[in-house]
C-alpha cells in the first residue's frame, strides 16, 4: 500500500505529464491512425511493449511464447516486455512516457481521459479499423471490446482478457445465518445484519487497495441511471448529489451501519480478505473470474468447497440496466502508437492476435473472444463451467470501474471519503459536498 505522500507524488506527476501532454500535443510527429496497412517490407527489429501486468501472469505468458514462434520465422525480431505491475507507479510511467513522446510501440491504457487525449491527438492506432482490417473484429465479444470504448464509442485498445464480476457466498453460512441472497441491492443491509447476528462476517473486503470499496459506489447508480451517469461526472455534467449519487452514497453508509464489513477492512490486504472468504470467515466475496483457479477448484479449503456458490450483481427496482448486465471488464488494454506502427508491427500484430486466443483459453482463462473454448482444469469443481458458460449470457451495457474513468485526484479523494463513509465517521451530506467540490476542482467540464 502507498502511503499518502507517495501517492500524492504520484499524482502530481500525472498532473504534471498531462499539461505537458497538452502543450506538446501539436509538435507529435505526424502520423496516421487510420493507416492500419501500411506499404513497406516487414523488416525484422525488436519491439517493445510497456505493460501493466503480473510478470507470470497468462497475458504475459502467452504473449511471450507467440513472440518466440514469431522469432523463429523473422530472425532478428524480439518482443520487449517492460513489466511494472505496480499501477500506480506504472501509470506514473505511462504518463511522463507520454508527455516526452517516448511511449513504444505498444503500451498498456485503460480508456481513461488521458489516453483520449493521445487519441484525439492522432498517437494511438484506430483498433476498431486494425480488427477490420485483419478479419478478426467479429471473433470479439461485444462487452470486452466495450469495455476498453471511449465515452464516444471508438476504440484504440485490444482486449487481451475478459472477466465477469460476481458475489461469491458460502451456502453454509446463509443457512445458519438464516440469510437470503439478495434480489435487490436494498437487500444488502438485511443480509448483512442476518450475518453478523450469527457471528459471521458478512463480506470479505481488500480495503487497504480501495479500488474494491469503489465497485460498490458504482453499483447503485449503475442500476439506477446506466453506465453514462459516471461519463457525466467525469465531464461535470452531473454530481453526487444528484438521485443516483445521492442513493449510491446513502447505500454505502447503510452497508456500514448494517456491519456488512469487518471492523479494520480498511488495514485488510487482497490476501487476506480472499482468506477471509476461503477460510470461511466471511460468508460474502465480490471479486472477479480471475480468481476461479482459487474458488473453483479442488485448490480451495474442502470444509468450504461444496458451500460455494455465486451471484450475479443484484438490481434495483425501476432499474434502466438489465440483470444480466454488471461488471464485465476486458482488463487494462493495449494501445498501438501510430507513431511506431510500420508493416512489422502490423504482422506481429496479425499473428499474435490471430494465435492467442487458443493458447490463453488453453490455460483456463476466458479469452476476449468467442471463439476459443476454455479448457475446463482437470481439478475444477462443477461451479468452474458454470463461471465459463456464463459468458454466453452477458448484457451489453457494462458497469465500468470507476476508477478507470475519473481524474486521478478525484478519483484519490473519492476512495478515501468512501472509507470514511462506511466507517461512519462522515454522512452521505458531507460526501456528497466533499465529492461535489473535489468534482469541480478536478472536471475538465
Amino acid at each position: 500500500m502507498f502511503q499518502p505522500s507517495r501517492r500524492f507524488t504520484l499524482l502530481a506527476a500525472a498532473a504534471t505529464a498531462a499539461i505537458i501532454l497538452t502543450g506538446c500535443g501539436s509538435t507529435s510527429p505526424a502520423a496516421d491512425p487510420t493507416d492500419v496497412d501500411p506499404d513497406g517490407e516487414v523488416v525484422p527489429r525488436e519491439i517493445s511493449w510497456l505493460l501493466s501486468r503480473p510478470a507470470d501472469g497468462g497475458v504475459i505468458t502467452t504473449m511471450q511464447q507467440i513472440a518466440d514462434e514469431y522469432a523463429k520465422d523473422h530472425p532478428g525480431f524480439a518482443l520487449n516486455l517492460i513489466t511494472t505491475p505496480d499501477r500506480p507507479s506504472y501509470i506514473q510511467k505511462y504518463e511522463t512516457l507520454a508527455a516526452a513522446n517516448k511511449l513504444p510501440e505498444l503500451f498498456d491504457t485503460d480508456a481513461t481521459p488521458f489516453a483520449q487525449k493521445l487519441a484525439k491527438q492522432g498517437r494511438m492506432v484506430d483498433v476498431d479499423l486494425l480488427l477490420e482490417d485483419l478479419g478478426l473484429a467479429d471473433d470479439y465479444r461485444p462487452a470486452a471490446l466495450n469495455y476498453q470504448r471511449f465515452d464516444d464509442g471508438s476504440l484504440y485498445m485490444v482486449p487481451f482478457e475478459f472477466q465477469l464480476e460476481f458475489f461469491w457466498y458460502n451456502k453454509a453460512l446463509f443457512e445458519q445465518a438464516g440469510a437470503t441472497v439478495p434480489a435487490t441491492l436494498d437487500d444488502f443491509p438485511q443480509m448483512c445484519t442476518d450475518l453478523r447476528t450469527a457471528g459471521v462476517t458478512p463480506i470479505a473486503l481488500d480495503g487497504q487497495d480501495q479500488w474494491p470499496l469503489e465497485r460498490y459506489m458504482a453499483y447503485y447508480p449503475f442500476r439506477m441511471a446506466g453506465p453514462e451517469y459516471v461519463q457525466d461526472l467525469k465531464n461535470g455534467d452531473a454530481s453526487f448529489a444528484d438521485p443516483a449519487g445521492r442513493a449510491a452514497a446513502e447505500w454505502l453508509h447503510s452497508l456500514g451501519e448494517a456491519g456488512c464489513f469487518s471492523p479494520g477492512f480498511s488495514a485488510t490486504g487482497y490476501a487476506d480478505a480472499q482468506a477471509q472468504f476461503t477460510s470461511g470467515a466471511a460468508a460474502v466475496y465480490n471479486i472477479g473470474t480471475w480468481e476461479l483457479s482459487n474458488l473453483a477448484t479442488e485448490a480451495l479449503d474442502p470444509a468450504v468447497r461444496d458451500s460455494v456458490d455465486y451471484f450475479t450483481l443484484p438490481t434495483i427496482d425501476n432499474a434502466v440496466t438489465a440483470d444480466n448486465e454488471y461488471v464485465t471488464p476486458s482488463g487494462i488494454g493495449m494501445a498501438v502508437n501510430a507513431k511506431t506502427y510500420d508493416p512489422l508491427v502490423r504482422d506481429f500484430l496479425a499473428f499474435a492476435l490471430e494465435r492467442y486466443p487458443e493458447l490463453y483459453a488453453s490455460s483456463g482463462a476466458l479469452s476476449p473472444t468467442s471463439s476459443a473454448t476454455t479448457t475446463i482444469p482437470d481439478n475444477a469443481t462443477p461451479l468452474y463451467g458454470r463461471a465459463v458458460e456464463q459468458t454466453n449470457n452477458v448484457g451489453e451495457a457494462i458497469a465500468m470501474p470507476w476508477d478507470t474513468q475519473l481524474d486521478p485526484a478525484t478519483n484519490t479523494r473519492l476512495q478515501q471519503e468512501l472509507t470514511l463513509l462506511v466507517q461512519g465517521e462522515i454522512t452521505p451530506d458531507e460526501f456528497i459536498q466533499t465529492m461535489d467540490k473535489t468534482l469541480a476542482e478536478n472536471s475538465d467540464g
